[in-house]
């Protein structure tokens, strides 16, 4: 491997650190590396591109595809310097911002994160102030992910130690995140969804708001969602499961739950988070998008016209 120069090492700019925990399998940095650089490069290809440009080091050093992975090893993601930095000026709704962390809403329709340069990770530069600690990130970070089609409150971390910490609440599941849904049909009473997904362990509860009646559904049910766990598409495959797909999804519902033009039902409306820095209980609430409210008045609206 070649080695850097002090000079050198000087002057680079570090995107990711990560250090290999103990008791990691025998694996080469190419298959290892798209799992921890995965929010920065994500795809296996790009990570291959990468370790070829000179991008990734081992230990201070240019590492190579073949390069093996063991215990406590240093692992630098650095930045291109023939690479232009990737900022979509899309404007967002940032809803609470200080030195280490931030919380945006994120509309629906767009992706946190992937090969697309339209995406909330290539927009957060241009929207949010760069961190002055000495451990800030290179860019902005989401330290979890929503659907493309789902909206609301979305994490961010602008420190290192941001982004280690609240990865270690919600490895441990004391991150408490909520929704605010619609769902087809009349839900009858509040209850917990425990369905496995990918056979790994997920738990849903949820309770009724409110219930309204609709000429083209009979009942829609707005309903307040509490995931214990962060399966992939959880709440949107729990709901269909127990026969309430959510109004507007067309992956896990059918032709009846779509409602044209108005896209998927599900947003990320609360959080609460123990602050990476202080320590101090931290709750952050949105209201529940104006398209929930104006769906479930026009509805109510026709229903009671129909039935005069």
């Amino acid at each position: 491997m070649k080695t850097l120069t002090n000079h050198k090492l000087d002057t680079i700019k570090i995107i990711h650190s990560h250090i290999v925990p103990k008791n990691t399998l025998k694996i080469r940095l190419q298959e290892y590396a798209p799992k921890i650089f995965e929010v920065y490069i994500p795809s296996n290809s790009g990570v291959k591109k990468a370790i070829k440009r000179g991008q990734i080091l081992s230990n201070g050093e240019i590492a190579q595809t073949g390069t093996w992975v063991s215990d406590g090893q240093l692992l630098q993601l650095i930045e291109d310097p023939e690479a232009k930095p990737k900022v979509f000026e899309y404007n967002l709704d940032v809803v609470f911002e200080d030195n280490h962390i931030a919380v945006i809403n994120k509309p629906p329709g767009i992706t946190v994160s992937g090969n697309s340069f339209k995406t909330i990770f290539n927009a957060l530069p241009f929207n949010l102030k760069k961190s002055t600690e000495l451990d800030g990130l290179f860019k902005p970070t989401p330290v979890h992910r929503l659907d493309n089609q789902t909206s609301g409150l979305l994490l961010v971390a602008k420190t290192k130690t941001a982004q280690i910490e609240l990865g270690k609440q919600f490895e441990n599941q004391t991150i408490q995140k909520k929704y605010s849904t619609i769902v087809i049909g009349e839900v009858h009473k509040n209850r917990i969804i425990n369905l496995p997904i990918e056979n790994k362990a997920a738990e849903t509860h949820f309770e009724i708001i409110k219930v309204v009646k609709s000429l083209k559904y009979k009942e829609l049910s707005c309903l307040k969602v509490f995931p214990k766990t962060g399966r992939t598409h959880q709440i949107r495959i729990h709901m269909a499961s127990v026969g309430h797909p959510i109004l507007g999804d067309k992956l896990y519902g059918n032709t009846e739950t779509i409602h044209k033009g108005k896209g998927l039902f599900l947003c990320a409306s609360e959080i609460k988070f123990l602050h990476p820095k202080t320590f101090l209980p931290t709750h952050i609430k949105i209201d529940i998008p104006h398209k929930f409210k104006s769906l479930l008045a026009r509805e109510k609206r026709r229903w009671n016209t129909y039935n005069l």
